[in-house]
């Protein structure tokens, strides 16, 4: 075990919970006193009031391992459907039936499920338009894991499910053409869904960014990672861009006991219910490591112009502009009132350095997101060359 990881995981046994809002204004340097571990989660594993036959289309990648773990934990059985070659080694004791989406169905023939969970992150609805169709007469129920993307306007605040989603019109693509934008994609699946099983049938979740342990994207772990290497950290913005993400933990529970209860529509997938600033993300991430760190905050469009770009190399954050104001305000009260529930910030930041200290070397010193260090110390001394100048 490296000395970075044995750091971590012996801060983390006594740091956690309280983050967030007031650290930002206290100057409260992170690490100074041991605070609460992160509170136990609300959803604890018990038997579901009704066991299910849940079929799981994909189900090994980084979302499918935490539904399975939690179903089972429920009581309920567990069928996996894919082409068995990732991470074929997990779940030992559960079936697992080989094929393909895109053409070889054959294993699903003549069986019977209570739900199918349709996580398929490629966006080919001909993937859901044969899956639909095939299992519509011997599924109860048809789960698509879909995305907060398939939203065509994201400048109203807040956003519900009621803002308009991609068409081929207002896209501007072309009916038959042979690639779609990712969010037209997901947007029409939705809809070849609903036609197949019925809206009273259809239950569809729309998550914005999914993280926590196990993703390997990296486009949460940046900043952890970041913060906990210490030093001064460039940190976009202002402070106040709002903030909201999904624990993949929190998601995989909610679909499974949303299952349970037979329901159906259509949801946002987004947390906390009340946005958080990105200060507020930043100065809770710091206050899970034991490293010394400061945060040098760096004006939108400087970072936009030194080619830094919101979402991309600078992850997790996207100012509340320019037809993105309601991308992180999401008014949650329809999934609230239906159990979705969040869980610390601490818990999440805990988890997913876990996990990335539990990754080979290589694969730790090779983010695929975020800002590289050199390039980070260029645009912050460019930016303080720019202050001097005035």
């Amino acid at each position: 075990m490296d000395a970075s990881r044995r750091s971590f995981l012996k801060t983390t046994a006594v740091a956690g919970g309280a983050v967030a809002a007031g650290l930002a204004g206290s100057g409260k340097a992170a690490g100074t006193s041991p605070v609460t571990a992160p509170p136990v989660h609300p959803h604890l594993p018990s038997p579901s009031p009704r066991a299910l036959k849940i079929l799981i289309l994909g189900g090994t990648g980084f979302i499918g391992p935490h539904q399975v773990e939690y179903a089972l934990s429920r009581g309920h059985e567990v069928t996996l459907f894919n082409r068995g070659r990732t991470n074929t080694h997990l779940f030992p004791g559960v079936e697992k039936l080989v094929g393909d989406r895109a053409n070889d169905l054959s294993a699903l023939e003549g069986r019977s499920w209570d739900a199918v969970v349709d996580n398929s992150a490629t966006s080919a609805p001909q993937w859901v338009e044969l899956s639909a169709n095939l299992l519509k007469d011997s599924c109860e129920r048809y789960i698509f894991v879909s995305t907060r993307s398939v939203y065509a306007d994201t400048s109203r605040v807040p956003m519900t499910i009621a803002a308009p989603v991609w068409t081929y019109e207002s896209a501007n693509v072309d009916p038959g053409a042979e690639r779609l934008p990712y969010g037209l994609a997901k947007a029409l699946s939705e809809q070849i869904a609903r036609d197949a099983f019925g809206p009273d049938r259809t239950l569809v979740f729309r998550p914005g960014l999914i993280i926590g342990p196990g993703d390997t994207t990296d486009r949460f772990t940046y900043w952890p990672v970041r913060i906990h290497r210490g030093g001064e950290v460039l940190a976009p913005g202002d402070g106040t861009d709002p903030v909201q993400i999904i624990d993949v933990r929190d998601f995989g529970e909610w679909l499974v006991e949303m299952a349970e209860a037979g329901e159906s529509g259509t949801y946002n997938v987004v947390g906390p219910r009340t946005p958080r600033p990105m200060a507020e993300l930043l100065y809770g991430i710091r206050a899970v490591t034991t490293a010394e760190s400061t945060f040098t905050w760096v004006d939108t469009d400087f970072l936009i112009n030194a080619g830094l770009r919101p979402y991309r190399e600078l992850p997790v954050w996207r100012p509340a502009r320019d037809g993105a104001e309601g991308f992180a305000r999401f008014d949650l009260t329809p999934e609230v009132e239906k159990g979705l529930t969040f869980r610390s910030l601490a818990d999440t930041t805990a988890a997913t350095l876990e996990y990335h200290f539990s990754r080979s070397a290589e694969r730790q010193s090779a983010l695929r997101a975020g800002v590289s260090a050199e390039r980070e110390r260029e645009v912050l001394d460019l930016w303080r060359a720019f202050r001097r100048a005035g």
